[in-house]
């Protein structure tokens, strides 16, 4: 919907929660038990490397796996370069490079 300023609305974004894959969350807590630490405080967001370069951001793949929406953080793993900057600044020791590298064999797309 465009109007006079320039901008337009975005529709809205609706999740089923209910109805999405929330396997790879689970095995994420099980195999890497610091992620449950995450108080969401941004920090290895704001030294992410590749996140000056793109558009990834930590915080928002691990709320899209904690959402269920499996297919939109194997979008965003490919993207980290995992230099560990992250893991240096978390307050809470959460271990993010080990994170991403479950990430990738828990969000893999199945063999056809």
């Amino acid at each position: 919907m465009n109007n006079i300023w320039g901008f337009s609305i975005s529709g809205a974004r609706v999740i089923d929660y209910d109805r999405n894959d929330h396997r790879p969350a689970e095995g994420l807590s099980a195999e890497v038990p610091s992620s449950r630490l995450c108080i969401g405080c941004g920090g290895c967001t704001a030294t992410c490397t590749a996140g000056a370069m793109t558009d990834f951001n930590i915080r928002k793949l691990q709320m899209l796996v904690k959402r269920g929406e499996n297919k939109e953080a194997r979008e965003q793993l490919h993207r980290c370069m995992l230099c560990g900057k992250c893991l240096l600044v978390c307050p809470r020791g959460v271990d993010t490079r080990r994170m991403i590298l479950a990430l990738y064999r828990l969000t893999a797309q199945p063999s056809l």
